[in-house]
């Protein structure tokens, strides 16, 4: 049957299955009247079969060519096909070139020929071909901390989210289609318009849903530099911002991590925030969208968000969850189930870069307080279903105001993570606490590895609460994660060197679910304590500490100074003796006759 396909029979079978029709994003089609001139392509007259050719001239075009089902697909055909492709290329960096008789298939990725399925399949498993499979994690880091040093000293940019922001504007340009390769060494007023450029026209789709996106745009304006006369330093950076970019598409990371690394990686030059902010390690953020049991169908709320992390773990994963990112599923996540507030306005242009990043500027996003009324009414709106937080610990930024506010304005029975210093309740005024409880139930306490956030000196804790419950008695389960695995690099934080994590995180993930299976798991009465309650070390004494004491006592009853006779007793051995080395051991001969100088 397909041997006598002709070609215009194939055609119409390849259009139907790679999915070529036209779309809000992509001029797509096929046919054989159609030019490349009128596609855009001035003065080229060639006809085309089939093109996908989006809209941002930075994501992947694909070029199809066909034959009918009685022609090979020889050398010559593959010829003819590359030169469609090199049209192409003169406008798209990334194009996958389709060869097609309705049997056989062969397809390229630029000049390269590439091993793919024998079956023609949808538009989108070509796109991928442009996916990074694999990131160098080191290289990330190594990236980022170029980024910083070169923005703080070649551009002299001395705020620490001025240099996020400018470059979370970078990677959102080159995201969108900016092509920021292609603005080396044309000058930094070039550079830094082109991105001004292309980041106000990837904002109007995104302004209705959220008004307040253009805080970004308006902040990358402020960003003063004291020298843009670096032409070697602005390549530089160009070429770092492009290669994190690449990999931000990671099918193996899923994207997020990327950038999870790179808002820590930067924060780690400054230990604390002037706003209290301290940014959640990438991992916590994924083991709490775990523990609370996050679904694709879950309305998610980070009234702390900061730059968007736990957020963006959880469009990630439930994305993925719900078959992918071109699923109408994932549309329906990105716009209507994700909310955040930020007060900070660096830090909430910091957000709203990140969700850009990953192709989405419709996140509910909100520039409140979140202690506020209106933080509140706004909160009670969007029937959240979870909360995931790591809100600032002081209490000059209002911890526990915070806290109430998001628990008194979630629907009853929501299940609300937040990470709070361990002590942080109990050492809280009693009336707030008291009031929290009075309307709301703690369940769960999960303590975190002390190192965990090394860099700024606080222990912490994950707490889990029911809204609209009283707590009434009701005991807390607490266990304790004693280690993550991770260990501090000099100079690069704390990182996952020996892959331990996962293993570390599934266990854990089955201890909180179950309520026990580690040796650290206790209950405990919330009028008793309401944080993880360390062992304590059992009472040792030994014959030195006998001795010690005994002697103290002996001293004291002469009234003798015990520090000064102490002092005097070890000079005496080690300025009044006879030392002798003898290679393996030194032997020390006290003198007779030490003189009695009184009892001190």
């Amino acid at each position: 049957m397909l041997k006598s396909l002709t070609e215009d029979a194939v055609r119409d079978l390849a259009r139907d299955t790679l999915g070529f029709f036209d779309n809000d994003s992509v001029c797509s089609g096929v046919g054989q009247l159609t030019t490349f001139n009128q596609l855009g392509f001035s003065g080229i007259a060639d006809k085309p079969d089939g093109w996908y050719l989006p809209h941002n001239k930075n994501d992947v075009a694909v070029i199809l060519e066909v034959k009918s089902a009685k022609t090979p697909l020889g050398k010559a055909q593959v010829l003819e096909l590359l030169k469609n492709v090199h049209i192409v290329q003169s406008q798209y960096p990334k194009v996958i070139g389709i060869l097609y008789n309705g049997e056989d298939l062969r397809v390229f990725k630029g000049d390269s020929e590439v091993r793919v399925s024998a079956t023609l399949q949808h538009v989108n498993y070509y796109l991928t071909l442009f996916v990074t499979d694999r990131i160098d994690k080191e290289r990330i880091y190594e990236l980022t901390a170029k980024i910083n040093d070169s923005l703080h000293f070649d551009f002299g940019i001395r705020n620490l989210y001025h240099r996020m922001i400018f470059t979370a504007c970078a990677l959102v340009a080159e995201r969108y289609g900016a092509r920021l390769k292609c603005l080396k060494d044309m000058g930094y007023q070039t550079f830094h318009t082109a991105i001004h450029s292309v980041l106000s026209k990837s904002l109007e789709n995104d302004r209705k849903q959220n008004a307040k996106i253009d805080i970004l745009l308006e902040e990358y304006s402020d960003i003063k530099m004291n020298t843009t006369d670096n032409q070697t330093a602005i390549n530089d950076f160009i070429d770092w911002v492009v290669e994190i970019s690449e990999c931000i598409n990671s099918n193996e990371w899923r994207g997020e991590d990327v950038m999870g690394i790179f808002f820590n990686e930067f924060n780690r030059y400054k230990k604390k925030s002037d706003s209290g902010q301290i940014f959640t390690p990438e991992h916590i953020t994924d083991f709490m969208y775990k523990i609370l049991e996050v679904t694709p169908n879950d309305r998610i709320l980070d009234a702390t968000c900061g730059s968007g992390g736990f957020l963006v773990k959880a469009m990630s994963n439930m994305i993925y969850e719900s078959g992918g990112m071109q699923t109408k599923k994932a549309a329906e996540i990105k716009s209507h189930q994700l909310y955040g507030i930020e007060f900070d306005r660096e830090i909430y242009a910091l957000a709203c870069a990140n969700m850009l990043i990953h192709k989405d500027g419709k996140t509910n996003l909100e520039q409140l307080d979140a202690r506020s009324d209106e933080a509140g009414k706004w909160i009670a709106k969007q029937k959240i279903s979870k909360v995931l937080m790591n809100p600032p610990y002081e209490n000059k930024y209002g911890c526990l105001a915070i806290l109430e506010n998001v628990l008194n304005h979630v629907p009853p029975h929501t299940s609300c993570a937040f990470i709070l210093p361990d002590k942080k309740l109990e050492k809280a005024q009693k009336g707030c606490v008291t009031r929290i409880l009075k309307h709301h139930c703690l369940r769960k306490i999960i303590k975190l590895p002390e190192d965990l956030f090394f860099n700024i000196g606080i222990t912490t804790s994950i707490f889990i609460f029911e809204s609209g419950i009283p707590q009434s008695g009701k005991e807390i389960f607490c266990c304790y994660m004693d280690s993550d695995g991770l260990v501090t690099v000099k100079n690069k934080g704390r990182h996952d060197v020996y892959n331990r994590w996962g293993s570390i995180e599934n266990r854990w993930v089955d201890i909180v679910s179950k309520q026990s299976g580690d040796e650290s798991c206790q209950w405990i009465k919330p009028a008793e304590h309401l944080s993880y309650q360390l062992p304590q070390s059992p009472f040792e004494i030994f014959d030195e500490d006998f001795r010690e004491t005994a002697l103290d006592y002996m001293l004291f009853k002469n009234s003798v100074d015990s520090k000064g006779f102490k002092e005097h007793l070890l000079n005496r051995i080690l300025f009044s003796s006879d030392i002798t080395d003898n290679n393996t051991s030194v032997l020390i001969s006290i003198e007779k006759g030490v003189h009695n100088r009184g009892k001190n």
